[in-house]
């Protein structure tokens, strides 16, 4: 089973998503908490393997919560899924610097939520390609890094490679786009996260973008 902390200060909202990941045979919600500081609270308590986490809450936002649950221990398996409206949220790139894993709207689908939730839990990141285009106009308003030293570390192939997960292709289409296996993709990323001390595939995305790997104005 997996096990799911619900954190939004809508009582409703909660309900809802209770609700929907309550008709999953493998998903079971173990805690529910109205704000940030509520939140670490129930983690603790509950050790789930997947948050979904409200960004904009009173007091303690999502971010500051996600940022003390995932600092608490550096080995945490705990995955977050961030709960947003695209419409109005300029957070994405400090939601992933936190170690947010997902972004969700709050009124997608029901699927679409128990898939995410499953896709985390499995240790991959929620990155539709709405998300992605919301991280390169984030991108494109923050100032940049030096991509060159900091990148210097990875080979010309994990460069490659590492633009092509910024522009939010799965190892799937990486492989198909350059004619290698998702297996050999999948080692390469992991290889690119071990050397750039990266959380996540989320975690990625925004230094494809902050180094200039990827310009935000790419389709």
């Amino acid at each position: 089973m997996i096990r799911v902390v619900i954190v939004d200060d809508q009582a409703l909202v909660r309900e809802g998503l209770r609700a929907l990941l309550g008709r999953a045979d493998d998903i079971e919600v173990v805690g529910e908490a109205a704000d940030g500081n509520d939140a670490v609270r129930v983690v603790e308590r509950t050790e789930p393997d997947v948050v979904l986490m409200d960004i904009r809450m009173p007091g303690t936002d999502g971010i500051t919560a996600t940022r003390r649950i995932l600092g608490a221990s550096p080995s945490t398996r705990i995955r977050v899924v961030v709960l947003t409206t695209f419409d109005s949220d300029d957070n994405i790139l400090d939601a992933i610097g936190a170690g947010a894993t997902g972004f969700l709207v709050k009124d997608s689908a029901p699927e679409e939520l128990r898939t995410a939730v499953r896709i985390v839990a499995a240790g991959e990141a929620m990155l539709s390609p709405t998300v992605t285009r919301r991280v390169m106009q984030a991108a494109a308003r923050s100032p940049r890094v030096r991509g060159t030293e900091m990148l210097s570390v990875l080979t010309e192939r994990e460069r490659e490679i590492l633009a092509e997960v910024g522009r939010g292709l799965s190892n799937d289409e990486i492989g198909r786009e350059l004619f290698i296996s998702p297996t050999t993709v999948r080692t390469h990323v992991t290889r690119i996260l071990a050397k750039l001390q990266a959380r996540d595939r989320a975690n990625l995305v925004a230094i494809a973008f902050r180094t200039g790997l990827v310009p935000p104005t790419d389709p």
